[in-house]
């Protein structure tokens, strides 16, 4: 008997510990996943029931829940919505979220730990629970800009001030309009949700910061100058061979200039006239020079392999390991496996204009709370610091002269010393450039740092430059800031 009591209390004991361990489980290891179910129907009704926070721009709503007379109580609604799309997201019903909808999900919906105290006083006066609100930093006049300045094109546009990292505009196209998204109707939104996500634009991508991501062509001749200045020591007049043609290192594959000749008159060329110029032989042959140690460094201090969120996570850029000096000469100029977002891009202009100093890109000022307190509160600070200011200094020098006389003209603005370099990356035999601008003004005292990206060679397939397509649209969103 005894023994057969002990078996039933060992099955009970059993039992009970499974139970225990599966509540254990769900509470505190599986909650966030089940909340976050597009099949949890309650969590859903909840996310509807009670006002989300306003994204707010200048002030304005771009993102708001207005009271609706279904069950849901709330419909999420988007002011020009494709123009804020890459930055707002989406929230949908079935979906998920994405944008600042998503990164700051929490606040807007009221369940961050900042404002539990502002949850507990709706239960006991019996309010209706409401979000907090999220100030952006976009300039809407400058977000308007970019937007227009990009048109049709697949690409995107980041425009950030240097000093601060505040984000002034972020576009990205094709875009979308999230209202489609926000429907009450299950069957819609899942119908316009797989339409986006099948749509050979790939409109749901952010392309300002993630996606797949382009090589940064001439862009990253930044990169391997600051290496070349400050990890290898030497200076601007520091002389290259200059032939119409080079031989990659233990390759028969051969490198040439845009232009099919050299870089410019003689036998040698300095490191500025090949920068200014943008020539791809003497950066290809810099980059053997100085060595994989110096140009993976110096990568590495400018943010590659690396992301961080802005609040919306950033993805990073790519700059996989040297594995010969063919790879390292190519790598030099932005091609072979290096990966940039233009928000990467965009970081290097900054560390120019800045003095050296990278400070983290924002797009959120400030949260605040219903009564209007202020939750979260936007404060500078710094991301990487990948050059001195003597190399920041140099290179600012020879990017005003690459925009006044070089191979970035088109970005020139009248009575204005703007700062830039062009791209045009390859991407396989046959297929497209993708094309580059990066920049800053005013040279003296710069107020923006912008990089544009179009992709598909802009309609152009492999005849179109950086200068010719990217330029002009950083020059629109320039002159935006600067004639405000």
């Amino acid at each position: 008997m005894n023994r057969e009591l002990k078996r039933v209390t060992i099955v009970i004991l059993a039992m009970f510990a499974a139970l225990f361990l599966s509540v254990t489980t769900i509470q505190f290891f599986s909650a966030d996943a089940l909340a976050n179910d597009s099949r949890n129907a309650r969590t859903i009704n909840n996310s509807y029931s009670k006002e989300r926070g306003a994204i707010l721009v200048a002030g304005q709503p771009i993102a708001q829940s207005v009271p609706s007379s279904d069950q849901y109580k709330y419909q999420r609604t988007y002011t020009n919505g494709p123009l804020y799309s890459a930055i707002t997201g989406y929230f949908t019903l079935d979906q998920g979220s994405s944008g600042i909808e998503s990164a700051l999900n929490d606040e807007l919906s009221g369940t961050s730990g900042s404002q539990f105290l502002s949850q507990l006083n709706s239960i006991v006066t019996g309010q209706n629970p409401q979000g907090a609100s999220v100030e952006l930093t976009i300039d809407p006049a400058v977000q308007q800009a970019a937007y227009d300045a990009l048109g049709d094109q697949t690409g995107a546009v980041i425009a950030v001030e240097p000093k601060t990292g505040r984000i002034l505009a972020m576009v990205s196209k094709p875009d979308y309009d999230p209202n489609a998204l926000a429907a009450h109707d299950t069957d819609q939104v899942i119908q316009q949700y797989n339409a986006l996500i099948n749509d050979s634009g790939n409109p749901l991508i952010n392309r300002t910061l993630d996606g797949n991501l382009d090589p940064p062509g001439s862009t990253f001749k930044i990169v391997t100058s600051s290496a070349a200045l400050q990890n290898a020591g030497l200076t601007e007049d520091h002389q290259l061979p200059n032939p119409a043609r080079y031989l990659l290192p233990e390759s028969d594959r051969t490198v040439q200039n845009a232009g099919g000749g050299t870089c410019g008159p003689g036998d040698t060329v300095s490191i500025k006239v090949a920068f200014v110029l943008s020539c791809n032989i003497p950066m290809a042959e810099l980059g053997v020079e100085i060595g994989d140690k110096a140009l993976t460094d110096m990568a590495a201090s400018y943010g590659y392999n690396a992301g961080f969120d802005s609040p919306i996570p950033v993805q990073a850029s790519q700059f996989p390991p040297i594995t010969d000096d063919a790879t390292l000469a190519l790598s030099s100029f932005g091609q072979a496996s290096v990966r940039s977002s233009p928000m990467q891009i965009v970081e290097q202009s900054m560390a120019v204009a800045n003095g050296g100093t990278v400070m983290q890109p924002t797009l959120v000022d400030d949260v605040r709370a219903p009564d209007l307190t202020v939750l979260q509160q936007f404060e500078a600070k710094k991301l990487t610091e990948p050059i001195t200011s003597i190399t920041a200094s140099t290179l600012s020098s020879w990017m005003v002269e690459a925009v006044n006389s070089g191979a970035a003209t088109n970005a020139r603005i009248d009575g204005v010393r703007v700062a830039g370099k062009t791209g045009t990356a390859e991407n396989g035999a046959g297929d497209p450039y993708t094309l580059w601008f990066t920049g800053f003004a005013p040279a003296d005292n710069p107020q923006v740092a912008v990089a544009v990206v179009v992709q598909n060679g802009g309609g152009l397939g492999e005849s179109g430059s950086g200068n010719e397509v990217a330029a002009p649209i950083a020059k629109k969103v320039l002159e935006a800031v600067l004639n405000k």
